[in-house]
This record gives C-alpha cells, structure tokens and sequence, in this order.
C-alpha cells in the first residue's frame, strides 16, 4: 500500500484596496511584483486599479486594470538568506543558511549578477513554491583586480578611466590608477565602483 503524502499551502488573496507598490502577488500561476498601482475614480462608474506587474520569473510587465472588488491572489513567495558555493558551467549552486539545503539557479536566473559572485559570498534568495527564482547579492562587494592595463605612475586621477577584470570574470570601469592585486570596491546595484580599500 502506498501513502502520499501532499503538502498544501493555503493561498490568500488580496481585495482592489489593498493593492499597492510591492505587493507579490499570483496571476495564471506565476508570480508578479506589483511595481505601480494607480486609483481611478471616472466621474460614473466603478473606481478603477491600473496596475504595473513584473513577472518574478521572466521579467516581462503586465499592464492590468481591475475595478473595485476584484481580487488577485498572493503569490507563495518567500525570501531566505543563502550562501553562494560554487558555479558548475551554466549552474550557481547556493546553501540556505538555516536549513544547509542546496538550490540550483540557471545564468538566466542570476543574470548579470554573476559578476558579483565569490566563493562564501551571502546573498538573499527568492522562492517561490518552494523553488529559487531570483537572487540579490549584497549592496556592495569587494573584488580583486586579476588583470588589467598598467596603471600610469603618479596618475592619481579619478576622471581618466580603464576596463579592469576582477577574480569573477566580471569587468568594471574604474580609475586608471588601478593595478593588477588590488581590491575594488563595487556597488552591486549600479555597477559603479566606489573606491579601492587594499592592495
């Protein structure tokens, strides 16, 4: 005789007056952030909700509009503190810091963030149903230099540029000072970098 054992999550849903900006929410089984949300009241008829939703997994944005009354549901999404282990090809493995439970990210899911990526490195990680599908890596991260030009002796000016290469294989604009062995410090939201704290 054999037992399956199902496991069920409660699903909620949210009325027209609680959208708002940040809300995850489910539309035809894949999660949304709702990234606008602006009230209409016509001069007759019903208030309207136009709303702006990007897709959690893809990318992609919705353009809704739901009157007063409709409900959308929650989307089952969570986010933990994970820690990134290595990268085998074109697949990020990283570890839930509370349970030790390995997840698996594609380089579509990571996307450009993978530039960010050492070793040890925290991250927080979104999942939903259970399953990864997107990462943040921390604000700011230091780097090391593996190969770049030369630096000009003396140049200490911020405005004269160079591409550097860092231990990730990711590349960044910094100052031509810069040096092979240093250790950049880059803002992982914009790319740019912020300063050098080491040699």
């Amino acid at each position: 005789m054999f037992v399956f054992l199902i496991r069920v999550r409660c699903v909620g849903t949210y009325k027209t007056s609680d959208f708002r900006k940040g809300l995850k929410v489910q539309i035809d089984g894949e999660p949304y952030l709702m990234t606008e949300m602006q009230f209409v009241k016509p001069g007759k008829g019903n208030a309207m909700y136009k709303c702006k939703l990007k897709s959690l997994t893809r990318g992609s944005v919705l353009q809704r509009t739901y009157k007063g009354g409709d409900t959308l549901e929650s989307a089952d999404v969570e986010e933990t503190a994970v820690q990134y282990l290595y990268r085998q090809q074109d697949t990020f493995v990283f570890m839930n810091k509370t349970s030790f439970e390995q997840y698996e990210l594609t380089k579509e899911q990571v996307d450009d963030n993978w530039v960010y990526l050492k070793d040890g490195m925290d991250c927080q990680m979104v999942l939903f149903n259970g399953l990864p599908i997107t990462l943040t890596p921390p604000n700011h991260v230091e780097l090391k230099v593996e190969y770049c030009e030369p630096g000009v002796r003396g140049d200490t000016a911020t405005n004269v540029t160079k591409t550097v290469k860092a231990e990730t294989g990711g590349e960044f604009v910094v100052p031509s000072f810069i040096n092979m062995g240093d250790i950049i410090r880059i803002d992982t939201r914009t790319g740019e970098y912020l300063g050098r704290t080491s040699s």
